[in-house]
């Protein structure tokens, strides 16, 4: 970083990257609190001019205004704009030509994916690895968690293992993946980019990496881009299918809209940052509860802990041993994934389902009409504890 000021506690940054810094702590971006790990990313992730003009997106912008915003020419704005947005994938943007307009994401859910989208782990770069360590280093804070400590976003749901359910009379569409994809036409596959994250950090867990996938529009458009490769609806529920029997549990958006498309990815709770932020941080995090949880016979069971070791989320943990021990269940952990009853060697674990459960929302409206309320309540906490405690 060049023309460094002392700008509070951190001198020798320039104001530039500390500006940019200070927007990516909005809780309505849901940032982190100031902080060295924060400043390190926004070093790695921005030069000096690319800074400057980032610092002046606190709101949605086109490079016209932009321009008008900084004193910089459009010409020297539009290029560095394009770069953001559509090569290094920092900035979101809609609409095209000189109508197009420039906003910032949150680093998660958000830049942190955009950025390591890839086709196969070898388009991964020098600056792509220090990105994904040093995004590593301030999640391991725990700053994500502290929007999902009040309230759980209901951004996702984690589908049943199949197997789990598969003659289950209560089961619904939404808990299959085969049905779901029936919506739609295109899907695309790629690199999932928090076990990549574990893998350049030297803390992979060895399960698939090319598991993460798309469906509906955006297959095509992350696929044209050369970050994604298009597959069929076989190839892709193959895919799935694959993962599941490596213990991956795989989710999808919250909404049965097939207007916008959906993701699905292939999760596993050591490297997950959705599944992280309750595996580590005991937050309800983005996750909606789950359709069905295990029921255990505990007539029957010969606490071979079999079911507590297939769990990713330690909602199932055995203590003693086979003579003296016991299953403990916690509802708060559990994702109602099923690796549990599949890894039962006796049938002794069943999915039962929660009464009450509520359903996927039909539609993008509805979905963010359930979303927002929890969304901005966290946030509103985030803020007034930090104010309470003189955080940025």
């Amino acid at each position: 970083m060049s023309a460094s000021v002392t700008f509070g506690e951190y001198p020798g940054v320039s104001r530039a990257h500390l500006e940019v810094a200070r927007l990516y702590t909005r809780p309505t971006l849901l940032g982190p609190k100031m902080c060295d790990e924060l400043i390190a990313l926004v070093g790695h992730m921005l030069t000096d001019e690319e800074a400057e003009i980032m610092r002046h997106l606190k709101r949605p912008r086109t490079a016209a205004g932009l321009a008008r915003a900084t004193g910089m020419n459009y010409e020297e704005i539009a290029p560095a704009l394009h770069s953001l947005a559509h090569e290094k994938y920092v900035l979101i943007s809609a609409g095209s030509g000189e109508r197009e307009l420039f906003n910032m994401m949150p680093l998660m859910p958000g830049t942190f994916e955009m950025v390591l989208i890839r086709k196969s782990p070898d388009s991964v770069t020098d600056w792509h690895r220090r990105f994904a360590e040093l995004y590593e280093t301030l999640y391991e804070t725990g700053y994500a968690a502290e929007y999902a400590n009040k309230r759980p976003l209901d951004a996702l749901h984690y589908l049943p293992v199949g197997e789990s359910i598969e003659n289950h009379s209560m089961a619904l569409p939404s808990d299959r993946l085969e049905i779901i994809a029936e919506r739609f036409d295109d899907f695309a596959i790629g690199v999932c980019q928090c076990r990549l994250t574990k893998e350049i950090i030297g803390e992979s867990c060895g399960r698939s990496l090319e598991v993460c996938a798309v469906m509906g529009p955006i297959a095509k458009i992350v696929a044209s881009q050369g970050r994604m490769k298009l597959v069929s609806k076989r190839e892709f529920l193959d895919t799935k299918a694959a993962a599941e029997k490596e213990g991956l549990i795989t989710w999808v958006g919250n909404s049965e809209s097939g207007k916008l498309g959906n993701g699905a990815c292939s999760c596993c709770g050591c490297c997950c940052a959705a599944l992280r932020t309750i595996s580590e941080f005991n937050a309800p995090g983005f996750v909606a509860p789950p359709h069905f949880v295990p029921y255990i016979d505990r007539a029957s069971c010969k606490l071979c802990g079999k079911c507590a070791r297939a769990c990713q989320m330690k909602s199932l943990v055995m203590t003693g041993d086979e003579s003296s021990g016991t299953l403990v269940h916690t509802s708060e952990r559990c994702i109602g994934c099923g690796l549990c009853a599949v890894a039962c060697p006796d049938g002794n674990v069943k999915m039962d389902p929660v009464p009450g459960y509520r359903e996927p929302a039909k539609g993008w409206f509805s979905f963010m009409a359930r979303f927002a309320p929890n969304f901005f309540s966290n946030a509103l906490s985030v803020t007034v504890k930090r104010r309470r405690n003189n955080h940025v």
